[in-house]
């Protein structure tokens, strides 16, 4: 008690939350890690933020930052701990046009940053299926991707500087604007995607990009996921590089979309098993939508493109989207699911498929699969169904899931990040040197092992 009123006196009593008011903070997105924290603190600044951290630190009290709860893994699982939110560090600072840059607070909504730029005829580019309550300090935090990271790549890539506070309530300013700086070794790299495990970001300075003025937006059909790929390869070089999505929808999830959604139509008049979704966008004024039907009619004459729907306005075009955005609400409505979030390099994501589909019918042949893929940046949210809700069972599908992601030299965690849920697999995949590395910056950050306890970092 007289700690928690050691915090009140921080942040106001009326933003030292508990019982009843914690509600919206004890049960994540996927409704897997339900727990109540003791207490929500809500600072309203760095000052405010240094201060608790100092405080905790001294008390060996340990803290969870939380920003838009919109994770995936449970790495806001706080149950009776003490929960930071900054939902209240909430300012754009400032959108330089000339500089193309945006200096932001944490707890900044996606949505909000991607109105202020379009203000200012920029974008921000990272953008999923949470943007309008995802906060900016949670993507960091993640190092998040989305539909975009094949154009402009991770969080990490459109983060230029940061301000955070350290587990001892020092506050470390990185807050460059620069595009180059070899002034030491990157610590704002390194921040990023640490999960509240090193720091607690408070402010960033994010790279913006100019506006597209043209988007083309298709769904195609191929026969093949092989096919799929060399339509990515020959529109990229068709454009230029402009490709900004390239996505993968199995017949088995358009299903489920037609049956989860009041109104939702078929992406073709006929069904088919491969169906991809492909947006092309320019700054300039050349024809991509004339260049996007190009690539798919000589496609179409060889065989290899045997479908396709190109948008004819922004109706038809937010249509195709929110079809491919409706993926985390579609794989998560039943229980119980094995979710994974699995990457390789381009090539191998349909063999991938062929030996998930083969090692699965072994395993448990009555389960179920729902999956999807950024096709075009090789990331795969490979989820499965299994026949019975049974511990072990689910167990042995990771694992098989792991041992095709090593064999085939792809990454177990593509975008979502380690949390809770990919302790063991870290631990049992992860280079034993690069484990002990980890553990020792994290030692050297975070002593007292007061942030965020129990996540990304296995004992």
């Amino acid at each position: 008690m007289a700690l928690l009123q050691d915090f009140a006196a921080i942040v106001g009593a009326e933003y030292a939350l508990t019982g009843d008011a914690v509600a919206r903070w004890s049960k994540d997105w996927t409704g897997k890690y339900c727990a109540q924290p003791g207490v929500v603190l809500r600072p309203a600044s760095t000052q405010e933020v240094s201060r608790i951290m100092a405080l905790a630190n001294t008390e060996r009290q340990s803290i969870t930052p939380v920003s838009g709860h919109t994770g995936l893994v449970g790495g806001t699982y706080a149950p009776g701990g003490v929960m930071l939110s900054l939902d209240r560090l909430n300012t754009i600072h400032e959108v330089n046009r000339d500089a193309r840059t945006a200096v932001v607070d944490a707890g900044v909504i996606l949505s909000s940053l991607h109105d202020a730029a379009a203000a200012e005829d920029l974008i921000f580019p990272l953008t999923f299926g949470a943007r309008g309550s995802a906060m900016i300090g949670g993507a960091m935090s993640t190092n998040a991707g989305g539909s975009n990271v094949l154009r402009y790549g991770n969080t990490r890539d459109l983060v230029l500087g940061l301000e955070a506070v350290l587990a001892d309530g020092r506050v470390v300013n990185l807050m460059s604007a620069l595009h180059k700086d070899n002034s030491g070794l990157n610590l704002r790299q390194l921040l990023i995607g640490s999960e509240g495990t090193l720091c607690v970001i408070t402010k960033a300075v994010l790279k913006l990009h100019p506006k597209p003025r043209t988007y083309a937006t298709a769904m195609v059909a191929t026969p093949t996921l092989e096919d799929a790929l060399t339509l990515l390869n020959r529109t990229q070089d068709a454009t230029g590089g402009e490709v900004e999505a390239f996505e993968y929808m199995p017949r088995n999830y358009i299903d489920v979309y037609m049956d989860r959604f009041n109104g939702a139509r078929e992406p073709f008049d006929a069904p088919h098993d491969i169906n991809i979704m492909v947006e092309v966008a320019t700054t300039t004024d050349a024809d991509v939508g004339e260049t996007l039907m190009g690539v798919m009619a000589d496609m179409m004459e060889a065989g290899t493109v045997i479908d396709a729907v190109i948008a004819q306005n922004e109706t038809q075009r937010r249509e195709m989207w929110d079809r491919r955005e409706a993926a985390a609400e579609l794989a998560f409505w039943r229980s119980p699911i094995v979710d994974t979030d699995v990457a390789f390099p381009l090539d191998l994501v349909p063999e991938f498929f062929r030996r998930a589909a083969a090692a699965m019918a072994e395993l448990d042949p009555d389960h179920e699969p729902n999956f999807v893929a950024h096709l075009g940046d090789g990331n795969v949210h490979y989820s499965v169904y299994p026949s019975r809700d049974d511990d072990s069972l689910k167990d042995q599908i990771v694992e098989t899931i792991e041992d095709i992601v090593a064999d085939l030299g792809g990454s177990f965690s593509a975008e979502h990040g380690v949390g809770l849920s990919k302790l063991n697999t870290i631990r049992r995949r992860k280079d034993p040197v690069a484990l002990d590395m980890m553990r020792k910056i994290k030692a050297v950050l975070d002593p007292n092992g007061i942030l965020n306890p129990g996540k990304l970092i296995p004992d």
